[in-house]
């Protein structure tokens, strides 16, 4: 049987699925059905705020799922991000900086000013990176299980615990050829066990995890998907040796100019909490939540807490 066809991410729902060109690629978004009043038509999809939600390593839009189908009052979409899923995956481009300026592009392209960008993981680092150098393409951020890039860096060198936690399988990916073999072979298995390891048995044990899992595993194996995954993990190690990484974390160093939501479920393993308290030194007002219960998937082990927390976030910020 052959690689499976981007196509098997246009996953039918209350939503629908677009191709939107921003940045000089093309994005595969997921825009979640209007709700509320359907008969005034005088409103436009632009009068509502826009939230882009952002996934993290090895997923796909799919992550934000119940996030899609629970936020109202928002024009509210979910990005494949670049290299992923059903977006395009070009040969480079998986730098903060390109991928700060494909997110500021989806914002301008969908025909806002700004968004709030709600990111987990590497998605959280698109959300900082972008909130930096985008500034006026960003009005909020919230971010899951992904503390400040600087944090996260300090973190996992002086503490034992974080270090390994984190740096293991980063070091890993760092090998040409191999890890990409390792993503996709018995088709996609790896994935699964990178999920379970740092997820609640809770969330494990139900249906919707089954179902997830599937749709992981298939996503994974489409052509270039794996390699452009691993590339994100490489640039985020690799850069920190060469003068283009130390200048652009010195550059999210900067006070963030804009509000901050961070929520991490308490009992993250990969993400620790030490990483999220120094946070505070770059977002000293920014709101640190803990969900009760979830690992390192909090958006989708507990979607209802997140989103109660989210949908608060977003009536601040906006009101």
């Amino acid at each position: 049987m052959g690689r499976p066809d981007p196509s098997v991410v246009r996953i039918g729902g209350p939503w629908r699925h677009l191709d939107v060109h921003a940045n000089g690629i093309r994005l595969h978004v997921v825009e979640a059905e209007r709700r509320g009043n359907a008969d005034d038509r005088s409103e436009t999809v632009t009068d509502r705020p826009l939230v882009i939600l952002l996934h993290g390593f090895g997923s796909f839009w799919w992550s934000w799922r119940h996030q899609l189908t629970g936020l109202t009052g928002a024009r509210v979409v979910a990005v494949d991000l670049r290299g992923y899923g059903g977006s395009d995956k070009p040969p480079r481009g998986y730098d903060g900086w390109t991928l700060a300026g494909d997110t500021a592009g989806l914002v301008r392209a969908l025909g806002h000013e700004s968004a709030t960008l709600v990111g987990h993981a590497d998605g959280g680092l698109v959300c900082w990176a972008t909130a930096v150098l985008h500034p006026r393409a960003v009005h909020a951020i919230a971010v899951v299980s992904s503390p400040h890039p600087a944090a996260l860096r300090t973190s996992a060198l002086r503490r034992r615990d974080q270090g390994r936690a984190l740096l293991p399988s980063m070091l890993r990916y760092q090998m040409p050829g191999w890890p990409e073999h390792a993503l996709t072979r018995h088709h996609g298995a790896e994935v699964e066990r990178l999920v379970r390891s740092r997820s609640s048995a809770k969330w494990q044990a139900s249906e919707d995890f089954s179902e997830t899992i599937g749709h992981l595993r298939r996503a994974i194996e489409i052509p270039s998907a794996a390699h452009s995954a691993l590339e994100y993990q490489r640039w985020a190690v690799r850069s920190q040796l060469r003068g283009e990484g130390r200048r652009f974390m010195r550059l999210m160093k900067r006070p963030l100019s804009v509000p901050l939501l961070h929520l991490r479920g308490d009992a993250d393993p990969y993400v620790l909490a030490d990483p999220v308290h120094r946070t505070q030194r770059y977002a000293p007002h920014g709101r640190y939540i803990s969900i009760d219960g979830a690992g390192h998937f909090g958006h989708e082990e507990a979607p209802e807490a997140v989103n109660e927390q989210l949908s608060r976030f977003l009536t601040q910020v906006y009101s």
